[in-house]
Order: structure tokens, then C-alpha cells, then sequence
């Protein structure tokens, strides 16, 4: 495979974007959708609530007190019948004496209801408990609106509105593929091996990330293995939508992924970014149109690959826009990158971003606690200076010194 030129860093993440489709549309039980983005307006099937119904357990009433107590309505001036919290309003009610405020006495033959010298002087008034017909929403008005994550209340807005399923944005298929002879997958690793990074995190970054992991496998330093995994699959089989490698993306006799795609005619969308760490992130296409993100050994520098080719490529998959970026104010010199753009882990501190001490590619301590991701530019910055910032999908506020803006 001829080498081409690796991408400047933002031209890369539009690439990323841009070579995504939205998948179709998902429609998915209540039950599941919660932590799902809403794909089309919520709007109520019913009125809400259908039928006029009770706030309290008490009585239904009509006309002035005493009231006759009668089993079930329809009422007329005088009567009163009992009713619970959510129960029907019978026809003739005005409204609801809460039991808290009304007693039932036995007088001349008759169950009679009145209001107790607990009760309001113009309890109940006309409407008072009386949940009326639409008071929370009407037939065919939106209660949500697209692109919202659903959070549990609003299932239950879904169920009350009619709703059995509801139309959600896709959730990618990621199969993820872990790579290198010198990783030990648990315990202390002796010199000259690694301990796994990848396997205990990856999952979980996926799904903050909109999509869900369908795979994941061990592969050794082979490339007949790395080739076999990339062939085509029988007819039946499903692809993923985006494999994700791990390490194998350089070009020592140990890293196999560019002669691997080279085995399976992939066409390569991005041979390497014009930044540091990450700088060999690369993305691919095979031919049945499954997307390859091959991520850097490195653990920061994976990291990087992932915020600026996996995510914006997973964004495009679901039909959502891609991640805006920041801006902040740095609170001191940054150094030039030597051409390269440097993704840099920093912190607020006094109102201006500080860099983290462990920025180093095979350093993870300083993203752990950061609030971004700076991207200095090139030739550095100076103190004061505002500077462009990538948000963490885990962090889910900005600083107030922070502005997003859209790309």
C-alpha cells in the first residue's frame, strides 16, 4: 500500500464525519429506550389526561352541601359519590371534597356528606381536585422534541401519551480487536510486557459515545490472522459498522494493520493525522462497507484517535451532529508542536486552562481528571491566549469560561 499524506487534524475529523452515513432508524420498546436520542418529535396519541379524573380520594360532589351519598354517578345537585385518586368524575360533578376535609353521617335514613370545620370556607370550590380532560397535554401536541437523550421521565411521558415504541437515533455495531504480543490482560506485567488498557475502558467509551460493541477479540502480531478478521463474511453474517484496532498501526515488522488492508482491497480515508499523540490514527473502508478506525498503541495517543476520527464517525453513523468544539483561555505558554497539532488534557484552575503534568502518549493520569482536551496549534500559544477545546463525552457541564461554538 503506498504511503499518502497524513491529514491536517481538522480536516480529518470533517473526513470522519463525512464518511458516515446515518443508519436507519430504530424502533425500540419503552422499556428499552432510556439513554436512547429521540429521533423524531414526541407528540401525545391521547389527550393527557383522557377523561376528567380525581387528584384526591374523597367524594364527588354536585350542587351544596349536605349531599346525599349515592353509589355511582351521574350526579345531580345534592348527591356525592365516592372516588379515589385517578378515578373517574362521574357527569353532573362540579367537584372533589378530599377525604381529609369531608365525613359521611347517617341522618333520617339517608348517607349524608358534608364538609368537616377542617375544610376550607369554600372548599371544594368549582373545579378544585378535578384533573380536567388535556391538562397536561392534548391530542397530537409534541411533549418532546428530537434529538433529546430519554431519560426515565420521559418513557413515562411516552406511556401516558400512547405511546408503546418510540423512533430512536441508530446505535452503531462495533466490533473491537485488541492487538500486541507484549499485553497481559490482568496482574503486575513483567518487563518488558504492558498492562491492558484498552479491554477495561473501550466498551464503556463506545457507549458514552452512542454506540454499543457487538465483538471484541485478541489477535496476535499475525497478519494472516489480521487479514482473516478483515475478509468478507459469508452471506448471513452480520458486519459490524466500525471495527476499532488497537495498536498495529505503524510500520515496524510488528504492525500488520496496513498490509492487512491491503490483503482485503480497504480503501484508506485517512493514513495518519498531523497531530501529537495519535499521529498514526488511520480509517478505512472495506468493501461491504464496514468502516476500520485503527487507533495507536499507545494509551493518550488511542485516545486522541478516538475523539478525532472514532467519534465524529459514530456522530455521522447515528444521524447527530458531530461534537462542537471550545474555546479557553490558557493560562500560561504552550509550546509548538514541531508542525503538529498537540492534544493536550488541562485543567481550570482561576478561571484559565493549565495543562496537565502527564500529557505523554502513553500517559492516561492527566485525561482521567481533565476537564477537555486543549488543541494548540502548531506554533504554540501564548499566556492569554484562547485556544481551541475538544469536550469529554464524560464530562457533561463547561466551565463558565469556556464558549462552545459550532465548526
Amino acid at each position: 500500500m503506498a504511503e499518502s499524506q497524513p491529514a491536517q487534524w481538522h480536516d480529518a475529523r470533517r473526513l470522519a464525519y463525512d464518511a458516515g452515513s446515518p443508519l436507519p432508524l430504530e424502533q425500540v420498546a419503552l422499556a428499552d429506550a432510556v439513554g436512547r436520542v429521540l429521533a423524531d418529535d414526541m407528540t401525545a396519541l391521547i389527550d393527557v389526561p383522557h377523561y376528567a379524573s380525581s387528584a384526591m380520594d374523597g367524594w364527588a360532589v354536585s350542587g351544596d352541601p349536605p349531599w346525599s351519598l349515592i353509589k355511582a354517578g351521574p350526579l345531580r345537585a345534592g348527591e356525592a359519590t365516592r372516588i379515589v385518586t385517578g378515578g373517574l368524575v362521574p357527569d353532573g360533578a362540579r367537584a372533589v371534597l378530599r377525604s381529609e376535609s369531608g365525613e359521611e353521617t347517617y341522618s333520617a335514613g339517608s348517607m349524608l356528606v358534608a364538609p368537616t370545620a377542617s375544610a376550607s370556607p369554600d372548599e371544594p370550590r368549582d373545579g378544585m381536585h378535578i384533573r380536567p380532560v388535556g391538562e397536561e397535554a392534548h391530542a397530537g401536541e409534541r411533549v418532546c422534541r428530537a434529538g433529546v437523550t430519554l431519560n426515565p421521565a420521559h418513557i413515562a411521558v411516552a406511556a401516558v401519551c400512547g405511546h408503546d415504541e418510540l423512533s430512536v437515533a441508530p446505535r452503531p455495531r462495533v466490533s473491537l480487536i485488541f492487538t500486541g504480543d507484549e499485553v497481559v490482560t490482568s496482574g503486575i506485567p513483567a518487563p518488558g510486557h504492558v498492562r491492558d488498557s484498552f479491554g477495561p475502558q473501550l466498551h464503556s467509551l463506545i457507549g458514552m459515545l452512542g454506540a454499543h460493541t457487538s465483538s471484541q477479540q485478541r489477535l496476535p502480531d499475525r497478519l494472516d490472522r489480521f487479514v482473516a478478521t478483515l475478509e468478507p463474511k459469508p452471506d448471513g453474517v452480520m458486519r459490524p459498522d466500525v471495527i476499532v484496532t488497537t495498536g498495529g498501526t505503524g510500520h515496524s515488522p510488528a504492525d500488520h494493520l496496513h498490509d492487512a488492508l491491503d490483503a482485503v482491497r480497504a480503501r484508506v480515508l485517512i493514513d495518519g493525522i498531523v497531530m501529537r499523540p495519535g499521529g498514526p490514527t488511520l480509517l478505512a473502508r472495506l468493501q461491504d462497507g464496514s468502516f476500520v478506525v485503527g487507533l495507536p498503541g499507545n494509551p493518550l495517543a488511542a485516545m486522541m484517535g478516538v475523539f478525532t476520527v472514532l467519534q465524529p464517525l459514530l456522530a455521522a453513523l447515528r444521524g447527530v451532529p458531530v461534537p462542537t468544539l471550545g474555546r479557553v483561555a490558557v493560562g500560561h505558554d504552550l509550546a509548538g508542536g514541531r508542525g503538529r497539532i498537540r492534544l493536550i488534557p488541562y485543567l481550570i484552575e482561576d478561571g484559565v486552562a493549565v495543562t496537565s503534568a502527564w500529557h505523554g502518549s502513553g500517559m492516561l493520569r492527566g485525561l482521567a481528571d481533565a476537564h477537555g482536551v486543549l488543541l494548540c496549534p502548531a506554533s504554540g500559544a501564548s499566556a492569554g491566549d484562547q485556544v481551541q477545546t475538544l469536550p469529554l463525552p464524560w464530562i457533561t457541564t463547561v466551565t463558565d469560561n469556556e464558549m462552545g461554538h459550532t465548526q
